[in-house]
């Protein structure tokens, strides 16, 4: 199966698999070496229609060391994984929906800026938006925003000889 035959462009489809997964692996570097994090995650499309995604971690967090050094990053996300098995080793592979890509870490410094990407973590989360969160609770939590610059969506269903 070609990357073409498991890319996905339409939106709508992108925005499922959006809405599926519930976390991301987020990479960035330091020191010319890799570190990956696993996140919670909310996301929106920008007035230019760009996707921006919202993480938050603790005011503690190595990451924020590394991201004050390089705002670059690289993010994978997966959800419907399942291995399937053919009838011989090489026909094993997976079904599954991801979305790859990278883009710059912003860290959001107002209260306002933290609640708004917060709404979209929960929302992300837990399917509501009608948190409401005060100055101490988001006062304890870094809030960061990635401005994607690209991404890939792909899904690969079961194949047709195994269904």
């Amino acid at each position: 199966m070609t990357k073409r035959e498991t890319e996905i462009t339409e939106q709508i489809e992108i925005v499922h698999i959006l809405d599926s997964c519930k976390y991301l692996h987020l990479g960035v570097s330091v020191n010319d070496l890799p570190y990956v994090v696993t996140l919670n995650y909310g996301y929106e499309w920008d007035e230019d229609g760009h996707l921006v995604l919202y993480l938050h971690t603790s005011r503690k967090a190595h990451l924020l060391d590394i991201i004050s050094k390089n705002y670059n990053c690289a993010f994978s996300m997966e959800c419907n994984v399942e291995p399937f098995f053919g009838p011989i080793p090489c026909r094993n592979g997976m079904t599954y929906e991801s979305i790859m890509g990278s883009g710059k870490i912003k860290l959001l410094e107002s209260t306002e800026e933290r609640i708004h990407g917060l709404m979209y973590i929960m929302k992300a989360q837990t399917g509501k938006d009608d948190f409401v969160f005060d100055e101490r609770l988001v006062s304890i939590v870094c809030v960061m925003r990635v401005d994607v610059e690209e991404f890939k969506a792909k899904k690969r269903d079961l194949p047709e000889a195994l269904r």
